[in-house]
């Protein structure tokens, strides 16, 4: 197949939408495809361009046999609504406007959400290149800014809630990313045979990939003989924080229990301000660290944090931290309900509580530590169960399949392994 993708997000920056997009497209290029992947010039969460792509309006770049093009966006930090709405715009149509004059046309365009014009753009240049459109869907937008409080006019609420449905309904192929989005689309009416789920995952290449030991992080940042209780990810108003550092603050009398935040984010200014009216020495706030360290921050860890807010959204979300928690071999306490509760008591890698509980934050925590067995068979389920079932290069190949069993209506057949095989409607070229 010749596959274009729209996904703001690529690396060097961090998060799962760019994780995501990089592992499938890599391993679809491995496997023979030609993969185009359309996305920003990196500078998400801080807003800050890296000095290698300053000044520049587009850059194309060959990545691992991903064809990379790079398009101006307006630079925005992960906070303030009205500027990340900007950031968001500026994609759109640098993405669609160069998206549709530097690419080849493909058999199919992807477009992944959030953020929810991402994939707005995705469907305008599929019919700008005249081939079927593929939604894949990481997050329900707007439903989500909604439930979360960022978006509020109801007006403008009704026009996106049009735009979801139109997406839906000239998809050729829905791909959620978790069980229960399947059941909020099948409410909204969409087909059962058009929805496909592709969980996140984990690569087998970057778990190998550690830069940085886990008794060098704990030397360097102090934690020798401590009980590391990590928070890795984005400090967002999602992710109930304050109910972490009100629990820390119980655990100020004993010395061996530490707090452990990494990353960026909207609340991190918030949380720090929050942490020195407590007075909370036993915690340590870390900037955003490369990819590759964060497995040293992880294996680390005694125990990490997957908390989200109480909100009914949530119960559809499966982070993708999971995989990579589970994958390394990190306890787990998820303070999450509904899928992703599920999926850490089937693999019974971790504890899962009542999300924005402070009592039951405190009683895990306090549970996990005296229980040093106890999170040694955590570990090791944790990392089998992975390994059996979410292996990033085992889902691209899924993803494949189930793209290439659609597009097939369409005249056209393709193997996993990249070798288009024609049929009648789609005959090789004569030489004369």
């Amino acid at each position: 197949m010749r596959i274009t993708f729209l996904c703001q997000y690529f690396p060097p920056e961090m998060g799962a939408p760019s994780a995501r997009t990089f592992e499938h497209a890599r391993r679809w290029a491995e496997l023979g495809h030609e993969v185009t992947v359309v996305t920003g010039f990196p500078n998400h969460p801080t807003g800050v361009i890296r000095p290698e792509y300053r000044g520049q309006f587009v850059k194309r770049e060959s990545v691992e046999g991903i064809d990379l093009l790079r398009t101006w966006v307006y630079c925005a930090a992960n906070k303030g609504f009205f500027r990340r709405v900007l950031n968001f715009l500026s994609f759109f149509c640098s993405s669609l406007i160069l998206g549709a004059l530097l690419t080849r046309k493909p058999d199919v365009v992807i477009g992944t959400s959030p953020q929810f014009f991402c994939a707005v753009s995705a469907y305008l240049l599929s019919r700008v290149k005249r081939v079927p459109f593929v939604f894949e869907v990481r997050d329900i937008w707007p439903q989500s800014a909604v439930e979360m409080g960022a978006l509020k006019n109801r007006w403008l609420i009704a026009v996106l809630e049009a735009i979801e449905m139109h997406l839906y309904r000239q998809a050729l192929l829905i791909v959620p990313v978790a069980e229960s989005t399947r059941d909020y689309l099948l409410a909204k009416g969409i087909a059962p045979e058009k929805i496909e789920i592709i969980t996140n995952g984990v690569d087998a290449g970057y778990l190998a990939s550690a830069s940085i030991a886990p008794e060098d992080v704990r030397r360097q940042f102090g934690l020798e003989n401590k009980f590391v209780v990590s928070y890795i990810g984005t400090h967002g108003m999602a992710h109930a924080l304050n109910v972490v550092l009100a629990t820390a603050k119980r655990f100020r009398a004993d010395s061996a229990v530490h707090f452990l935040f990494v990353g960026e984010g909207a609340e991190k200014d918030n949380l720090k301000r929050l942490a020195d009216q407590l007075s909370l020495s036993n915690l340590t706030f870390l900037n955003e660290q490369p990819r590759e360290r964060l497995l040293g921050f992880y294996r680390a860890s005694d125990v990490s944090l997957v908390p989200l807010r109480r909100l009914a959204i949530f119960q559809k979300v499966l982070p993708s931290k999971l995989f990579e928690l589970m994958g390394v071999g990190c306890p787990i306490i998820c303070s999450v309900e509904g899928e992703a509760a599920r999926l850490v008591a089937a693999a019974e890698a971790g504890v899962c509580i009542e999300p924005e509980h402070e009592d039951a934050l405190f009683a895990a925590i306090h549970h996990l530590r005296a229980e040093p067995e106890l999170r040694k068979r955590m570990s090791a389920n944790g990392q089998q169960f992975v390994q059996a079932n979410y292996l990033r290069s085992v889902l691209a190949e899924k993803y494949l399949t189930v793209v290439g069993d659609r597009l097939s209506v369409a005249g056209e057949t393709f193997s996993v392994v990249g070798n288009r095989t024609p049929t009648p409607n789609h005959q090789p070229p004569t030489t004369k």
